[in-house]
């Protein structure tokens, strides 16, 4: 501020003072007579149309700058000093006079005006309304509940494969990809799919040398990432134990302390319910730890695996299920192991609402077989089935045609027939509608069945031949024939 008249301080701000202002203001009412222009001469702007007014609010007359207007105005130091008798002011010190009243009341008065120049900037208070928290729901607790109990359980993997390199400096093995396993048992047991090892499986038989003696050192197939109770990730060196291509299934053993390990509690898959929730948790496309759910959406169902083997029972969810999720589990409502996610089925890889699972039943009867022996000693029929298009060509709509039979199986010899060329045409071979007491409507119902058997187990066959009629055959199960 540079009022004319009025003296201005030199500084950062380039502003008067008030305490300059009061100070200017004295200085100025003790200068005496600056005018020789009469009292009547000067024109005191707001004593002519204020007075009136102030008198007639207050009930006093004359001047509205008398004693009792004063002291009863903020402004009662400059305005006395102005308007006080003594020496005469001319227009332009009255004008200065009443600038700096203004500029005082503007210092003693609470403002709320912009800083001064130079100095910081402030913003003004805004208290922006937040909605309080909205209260989880009694089914989105739930979920959270089963995920951080679970979370612990589920396990990283991937699978190593050594680089060939005709240097002599040895490359280290380089991780190629990537899956889910989920801990099985305290002693570092952690059960994944076969065919997230695969191609480690493959490189370690083409290692120089071949493949690994057997009761020798284990090699390392693979890494393993677990979660430990800290919140950070521990990774440890995965051996095989045992693998199953036949369900997609394989066992890895991890060093790891037993207080770091969180096996998995399992559950049945016998008697699941088209609808039912279920969670799975994995590592899609290497982001651990990552939770959907779902539903279950069919059940019995027959699929391939990754490796091209056929798998009977499995378990259809819409949870989503991508790259990486294979081999993690899939959860009930109170995350129990209902199945091993093992399979999408979309043209793209990616998940479309269509994922599979091996039902945790056969897992139960895979897996002591593998940490016993490292490998499944199957029971079968050692027959082949026709394929459904054969059997409607042949007029066969409900159970599992046989095409072939073994010679001296134990279903050669309990007499089942296969199909046929006759001199009428082709013969349908027998159709096997149960296994002792299960029925058995499609191929896939035979293969669940031989699920729940061990080899030497004695069982029934039924089967139709030639029509309606229906025989019963006993025979006694035996290993897969190679």
């Amino acid at each position: 501020m540079n009022l004319k008249g009025l003296p201005t301080e030199t500084g950062p701000h380039h502003l008067m003072t008030c305490g300059a202002v009061r100070l200017h203001m004295l200085r100025h009412a003790q200068r005496g007579p600056t005018s020789r222009r009469s009292r009547s001469q000067i024109r005191r702007p707001f004593a002519a149309e204020q007075d009136g007014d102030r008198g007639r609010k207050s009930g006093r007359k004359g001047s509205a700058w008398g004693k009792e207007g004063i002291d009863q105005h903020p402004g009662a130091q400059i305005r006395s000093l102005a308007v006080s008798p003594g020496p005469l002011l001319t227009r332009r010190e009255f004008a200065a006079a009443v600038t700096a009243s203004a500029a005082l009341l503007s210092c003693t008065a609470p403002s709320r005006a912009a800083p001064a120049v130079g100095s910081k900037p402030t913003l003004a208070e805004v208290t922006p309304e937040v909605a309080p928290a909205a209260p989880l729901s009694s089914r989105e607790q739930a979920v959270i509940d089963v995920f951080e109990q679970s979370t612990r359980s589920v396990v990283n993997v991937f699978d190593v494969t050594l680089q060939g390199n005709a240097r002599p400096v040895p490359q280290e093995d380089q991780p190629e990809g990537n899956g889910t396993g989920f801990v099985w048992d305290a002693d570092g047991n952690i059960v994944t799919n076969f065919h997230v090892l695969a191609s480690a499986l493959v490189a370690i038989t083409r290692r120089p040398g071949g493949p690994p003696r057997e009761g020798g050192p284990r090699p390392v197939v693979a890494k393993i990432t677990l979660l430990g109770a800290d919140g950070y990730n521990q990774t440890y060196d995965a051996v095989l134990v045992g693998a199953d291509r036949a369900k997609d299934l394989a066992v890895l053993r991890i060093a790891a302390p037993k207080e770091a390990l969180r096996p998995a509690r399992l559950g049945q898959s016998g008697q699941l319910r088209v609808g039912q929730q279920v969670l799975a948790i994995g590592n899609p496309f290497g982001f651990d730890h990552t939770l959907t759910t779902g539903v279950i959406s069919g059940l019995g169902r027959q699929i391939q695996s990754q490796v091209g083997s056929s798998i009977g029972g499995a378990i259809q969810t819409d949870a989503a299920i991508n790259p990486g999720n294979s081999g993690g589990p899939l959860l009930d409502s109170g995350g129990r192991v209902i199945g091993v996610n093992t399979a999408i089925y979309t043209a793209s890889g990616t998940s479309a609402g269509v994922g599979f699972a091996i039902g945790i039943d056969t897992v139960r009867r895979v897996v002591p077989q593998l940490l016993q022996f490292g490998k499944v000693t199957r029971p079968a029929l050692n027959i082949q089935l026709a394929s459904e298009a054969v059997a409607r060509q042949l007029k066969v709509t409900r159970g599992a045609m046989v095409q072939a039979v073994a010679p001296n199986s134990a279903a050669a010899k309990a007499g089942l027939l296969p199909t046929r060329r006759a001199l009428s045409g082709i013969v349908a071979g027998d159709v096997i509608t149960a296994l002792d007491l299960r029925p058995v409507t499609k191929p896939g119902d035979l293969a669940l069945a031989l699920d729940d058997c061990s080899v030497g187990d004695k069982i029934v066959l039924t089967v139709q031949r030639g029509g309606p009629q229906e025989l019963k055959l006993p025979l006694e199960l035996e290993a897969e024939m190679a």
